[in-house]
């Protein structure tokens, strides 16, 4: 008689099982073994010798698993004794990696290469698939500034080469390399990222692939069963901190500050005659009344993000197919900022017969994003606290102080006054065919078109901060991005005499792009209500332009990978490129790489340590071209000018750009070293890799003397190096009794540094490049506190007064100037590193993933922008120096100084942080709890992301997330904290994961 109550099952007629579980390889106890019975939570584990007892009824099944060993199922039947062999599983070892044009074992890999599959990749709710790489994948270093909705984070893989050319990874998503990224590309659908690093991996990619490959493969479907899968979360955010300005009470004593300093408010209390002199009447009635507006947080709002996917994959043994759709919102805590994605994916295989295979997969994706060029936080944070933003009828009132030059901020968000909407509309398709042509000997055909069409919108009403009444504005622009990519790969496999293993890959491949663009801006939009659909409406047109960007690339690749019995392995490639971004004689270059493995743990001498399960030495040679510049840099192009005819206006054509036609490829050459170990069969695994890569030729522009007409031109110059270490260690730290218990390590550190310039090894302070510094580097006065009343005379040396910044003499030449700047720091970090935790038991699952950055320096805009201390614009509240408080920090207001003499001394800030990124708790209801509710599985789970931020910017600053982009990007200076990103958020989210 059996009883079952939510998956439990009580068995009638127990009787005790003893048993000893012992590994078939040495015959020795396996102790920690996990012993269950099939369908319930009983069970037990074996002890230090390997044996085990348990209470089991005839018709129960054990199931025997450990980790570094093949799970076995035991029917119990009528014994009482049950002795089991438990066999090694070499899964790991012989997992199968993407490597670009095929796969490859682990084990025989000789590149450097990171994984991060679709479980890491789904324990966070992410909006953009390069964000689930941040402390995942060593040698990647992920940014993501704030929380704007769409906004997608900035990839650098071992550190920064080029100065001008892109400093961008490839990514290839189903064997198709991209041009237009991967934002557009729904996480849910992928199976695993790899990043290929070193030249030997990233060699087959030529060009595209010198700042490193990210090669994306998505879900496909498998013979048998259909499965339906719902994928759906919802989670709620708020801002975790922002910048603080000044209440109404702060501003005033701020202002009467600004005064005392030039003797225009009496020192001490002052009274409401003094205030009457220098507040208006407004003001004064704020002060009275204590009324303070908080325009800040009037412009923030709880945000809210959801993820909706339904999936349907099967298949026969001649097709499969995988079908997915989802719907994608992220409403972001800073008012009129949201992103909205339709994602529609079909992947399908069909093998033809025993020779050919056909197979696509097909993207489709629908966008809409609100608030990408909105910058409503600045204004809102200079407004003065103390005016009076609504009448007494409650309308807005849209000046609120006397200051012509600052509207009321609440204006900018009323609907229809600022428009700022990116429509997007994408297909991405890679279709292929395979013909395997004889024994060994294959195929194959892949083609990628790739078409994207753009529309930004932009509509500024007559009452905001940019028009102040005057005329209403906007503009739209399109863009139609056609790029596609054609490929023809035949592979060689073969097999001799059981001891030799040879393949071998030639490419012949084709990208070709095109980009048509236009634009076009008005001023004077008659009615509001047509915003940017009626520009023909408007009364002067402002812009109009149309452009068109062409190039082309030709390839041919060869690789060849051999091994002798698995333990000797050799990769050589010969890569060929042609761009026509190029000069006529420099078009194609040969780009050649090599690698070396040696299985060690293959080895007589080591294979019999049962503690190693593999031990492989690596190490790589190989150089890789970029040609990431702008189009048309080689050639002598015109530009459009104005003369004077007669007294009359004429426009012709004069020379603009000075031609190259030897402009030639920058190159990467980089030598790799790797250590690959396992170890206590897979409890302890890892990867090690050292590495030194040198940039020569770099892409940049080179000045010219502005007597000859044109300011410079795209020339090759300099050296940069970057050298690095990886580790990534994995760990399965307890697994016994139902418990299991893993650890992930990721740690980056890598150093960049200018090797030459153009005039050798030579400083280029103008342009702020350093020998021996990273490619980017604050070059700056440093404050080294404020002068005090007791340095009144040392500061009148230096021209300087009492209260104000006091900044380093660097040549200690009694003197502050130009030649006192110096090197503050770099927004390149000492190091890296992730940790992930995950444990279960019992059906429950719990991780958390943390994240840290150090070592980096940050700007902080601001402390300019928001840090005048002229008494007129609200301030950051900030400790700042007045003669009852002798601080060190911030200089005294002055409100005849429209920003303090040295004041950018004040934005240079350490960067580094902690985050606990994620924490995700998840329970699988019982199988015959779903199975009763027709389903396979269900999931429940919650998680919340980034709950903490430790940082010296945020908690001794009052700043807000201190993670910034190495380089420019999307309106947010290199290594700049500004108002144009949105405060950092922490999100609560609920989610549930079914299968049919």
């Amino acid at each position: 008689m059996i009883f079952v109550f939510w998956g439990i099952q009580l068995f009638a007629q127990d009787r005790s099982i003893s048993g000893k579980i012992i590994s078939a390889e040495d015959g020795l106890g396996i102790p920690g073994v996990s012993v269950l019975i099939k369908g319930t939570k009983t069970g037990t584990s074996s002890d230090a010798n390997g044996n085990f007892k348990i209470s089991a009824s005839s018709s129960a099944v054990l199931v025997i698993s450990s980790v570094g060993y093949l799970p076995q199922e035991v029917p119990v039947g009528s014994k009482t004794q049950i002795d089991v062999k438990l066999t090694a599983d070499n899964t790991s070892l012989s997992e199968v990696v993407v490597v670009g044009y095929g796969t490859q074992k682990k084990s025989q890999m000789t590149g450097a290469i990171s994984s991060v599959g679709a479980k890491e990749i789904s324990e966070l709710p992410v909006t953009n698939a390069r964000q689930a790489l941040q402390g995942r994948a060593a040698g990647v270093d992920v940014v993501q500034p704030g929380s704007k909705p769409g906004a997608g984070p900035q990839i650098r893989i071992r550190g920064r080469r080029s100065f001008n050319a892109s400093n961008d990874p490839l990514y290839v998503v189903d064997g198709i390399p991209l041009s237009g990224g991967i934002d557009d590309i729904n996480p849910s659908d992928i199976t695993s990222m790899e990043v290929l690093k070193d030249a030997s991996a990233t060699a087959i990619y030529g060009s595209r692939g010198a700042n490193g490959v990210v090669i994306i493969s998505t879900k496909r479907g498998k013979a048998g069963k259909t499965v339906v899968s719902v994928d759906s979360y919802y989670g709620v955010n708020q801002q975790l901190g922002t910048i603080q300005v000044m209440n109404g009470a702060e501003f005033a004593e701020y202002k009467r500050e600004s005064r005392r300093a030039v003797g225009q408010y009496p020192l001490g209390a002052g009274t409401a005659t003094d205030d009457a002199k220098i507040f208006e009447p407004r003001e004064l009635t704020s002060i009275a009344t204590g009324r303070s507006t908080d325009y800040v947080g009037g412009m923030l709002r709880a945000g809210a993000i959801q993820s909706h996917q339904v999936s349907v994959s099967g298949g026969s043994e001649k097709t499969t197919f995988n079908i997915s759709a989802n719907y994608f919102n992220d409403i972001g805590v800073v008012k009129m900022q949201d992103f909205t994605r339709y994602t529609f994916r079909v992947n399908l295989d069909h093998q033809i017969n025993d020779k050919i295979k056909i197979g696509l997969s097909t993207l489709v994706v629908n966008s809409l994003r609100n608030g990408e060029n909105l910058n409503i936080l600045g204004g809102a944070m200079q407004e003065n606290p103390l005016g009076e933003p609504y009448d007494a009828n409650g309308n807005l009132v849209f000046l609120p102080t006397n200051d012509g030059l600052r509207t009321n901020p609440f204006s900018e968000i009323v609907p229809g006054a600022n428009i700022d909407e990116n429509k997007r509309f994408r297909t991405f398709n890679s279709l292929y065919g395979e013909w395997n042509i004889a024994k060994g000997l294959k195929y194959r055909v892949n083609f990628g078109p790739d078409l994207t069409i753009g529309r930004a919108g932009r509509f500024i009403g007559a009452f905001t901060n940019n028009n102040r009444g005057g005329n209403a504005n906007g503009s739209i622009s399109e863009q139609f991005l056609f790029n596609w990519t054609l490929e023809n790969v035949i592979t060689y496999n073969r097999k001799f005499k059981d001891v030799h293993n040879l393949n071998f890959t030639g490419l012949q491949s084709i990208q070709r792009d095109r980009d048509e663009r236009t634009s076009i801006s008005v001023n004077g939009i008659p009615a509001e209500s047509e915003s940017y659909h009626r520009l023909g409406d408007a009364s002067q047109i402002t812009g109009a332009n149309t452009d068109l960007i062409e190039w082309t690339l030709l390839s041919y690749m060869g690789r060849l990978n051999y091994d002798y019995k698995e333990k000797y392995l050799i990769t050589a490639t010969l890569r060929a490129d042609g761009s026509s971004r190029f000069g006529a004689n420099t078009k194609f270059g040969l780009f050649p790489s090599v690698a070396v493995g040696w299985n060690m743990s293959e080895e007589p001498f080591i294979k019999d340590i049962t503690a190693i399960d593999q031990l492989k030495l690596r190490a790589s040679w190989g150089a890789i071209g970029n040609q990431a510049i702008t189009p048309y840099q080689t050639q002598a192009l015109l530009g459009r000018t104005a003369y004077a005819w007669d007294n009359a206006a004429a426009y012709g054509y004069r020379p603009n750009t000075i031609g190259n036609p030897d402009l030639r490829w920058e190159t990467s050459t980089t030598k790799n070293v790797g250590l690959d170990f396992s170890f206590l069969r897979g409890r302890i695994s890892g990867t090690a890799e050292y590495y030194v890569t040198n940039t020569t030729n770099l892409l940049a522009p080179q000045p010219l003397p502005t007597s000859i007409g044109f300011g410079g031109f795209t020339t090759n110059v300099g050296e940069t190096q970057n050298t690095g270490l990886e580790l990534t260690l994995s760990s399965v730290n307890v697994d016994k009794g139902g418990f299991n218990w893993t650890t992930d390590l990721i740690f980056n550190r890598n150093r960049e540094s200018i090797i030459e310039l153009a005039n050798g090894k030579v400083d280029d302070v103008g342009a702020g490049r350093f020998i021996g510094q990273p490619l980017s580097v604050f070059f700056d006065y440093k404050k080294i506190g404020i002068w005090q009343t007791s340095e009144k005379d040392e500061a009148a040396k230096y021209g300087d007064k009492v209260g104000q910044i006091k900044v380093q003499d660097f040549n200690n030449d009694g003197k502050i100037n130009a030649d006192d700047r110096q090197i503050l720091g770099s927004a390149v970090p000492s190091f890296t590193a992730g940790l992930t935790n995950r444990f279960s038991y019992k059906g429950f699952d719990l991780s958390f993933f943390v994240f840290a950055r150090v070592g980096q320096m940050i700007r902080s805009r601001f402390h300019d922008n928001v840090n005048q201390l002229a008494g007129r614009y609200n301030n950051l509240s900030l400790n700042y120096w007045t003669p009852n408080n002798p601080t060190n920090e911030f200089p005294q207001p002055v409100v005849t100084q429209e920003f303090p003499k040295y004041g950018s001394a004040l934005t240079y800030f350490e960067g580094s942080f902690f985050k606990i990124r994620n924490i995700n708790i998840g329970y699988n209801i019982p199988e015959s709890v779903a199975k009763k509710w027709k389903m396979e599985s269900i999931r429940v789970y919650a998680s919340i992301q980034q709950p903490l931020i430790l940082a010296e910017y945020r908690q001794k600053y009052k700043g807000i997330d201190p993670e910034t982009y190495v380089d420019g990007e999307q309106g947010v200076g290199g290594g700049e904290v500004n108002t144009n990103v949105s405060p950092a958020t922490s999100v609560l989210t609920f989610g549930v994961n079914l299968k049919f």
